[in-house]
């Protein structure tokens, strides 16, 4: 990885770190919604729920992207992300209710984790014995999904994020060695680069699909992209 790449994510580390503040814990209403969440919300409880299906549009893409991240190789082909997509979609506006009774974590984040439930649901009806592969279905301690990162996927985003498409067979090289410095981290460290740097999420929503503090968050975010940059940037990497 060049000098480029590793300022990249050097840049994405210091932007990741709240700072000393962050240490106190989150007051209970953190998750307060945005001012288009306040309206669509309002809207839903007096029974219109375009407000929230326009939300929920306006997270189809970023979910696309985490079901790319997470289904296994066994069943692309065969199951549609808009079917999935689909179904979450449904559950969420019909447990809105649930949802707006409790507000323990960000709404994209409460629709994300009824969208990895379908898609581990469709795992275990698709896979069956397959889905206990311990590279696929794993879950995260303390976390909120059900199926783990694939590090294959990670490691060519990654890639493909910090290094130019004509480097060829250097990029390549690069790949499996990411892949493999991936594998070798505690599972809670990958997911925190695949909420970051795939899936794009803020640090406060990557702590609330982890079930973390923010800070907790950040310093597991800001070590496993050390140890990612400095594997990568040894001699012996």
């Amino acid at each position: 990885m060049n000098r480029d790449n590793r300022n990249a994510i050097d840049s994405r580390d210091a932007a990741s770190d709240p700072g000393p503040s962050s240490s106190e814990p989150a007051p209970a209403n953190q998750h307060a919604p945005s001012n288009a969440e306040s309206q669509a919300f309002a809207a839903a409880r007096d029974g219109d729920l375009s407000g929230v299906g326009r939300l929920l549009e306006d997270y189809r893409d970023r979910l696309r992207r985490m079901i790319h991240l997470r289904m296994h190789p066994a069943m692309r082909g065969r199951v549609d992300a808009s079917d999935i997509l689909q179904e979450a979609f449904v559950e969420a506006s019909t447990r809105l209710p649930d949802y707006l009774n409790e507000r323990d974590m960000p709404f994209f984040v409460w629709v994300r984790f009824l969208t990895s439930q379908k898609l581990a649901q469709l795992h275990r009806r698709h896979l069956g014995a397959q889905v206990r592969d311990a590279r696929r279905d794993r879950r995260i301690a303390g976390a909120r999904d059900s199926v783990a990162a694939s590090s294959v996927v990670l490691a060519d985003a990654l890639v493909a994020q910090y290094s130019s498409p004509s480097q060829g067979a250097a990029r390549l090289e690069e790949n499996h060695r990411i892949e493999e410095v991936l594998e070798s981290m505690k599972e809670i460290d990958r997911e925190i680069l695949a909420l970051r740097h795939y899936e794009h999420l803020s640090n406060a929503e990557a702590a609330a699909a982890l079930g973390v503090t923010e800070a907790t968050a950040s310093v597991r975010y800001v070590r496993a992209a050390k140890r990612l940059r400095d594997a990568l940037t040894s001699p012996e990497g």
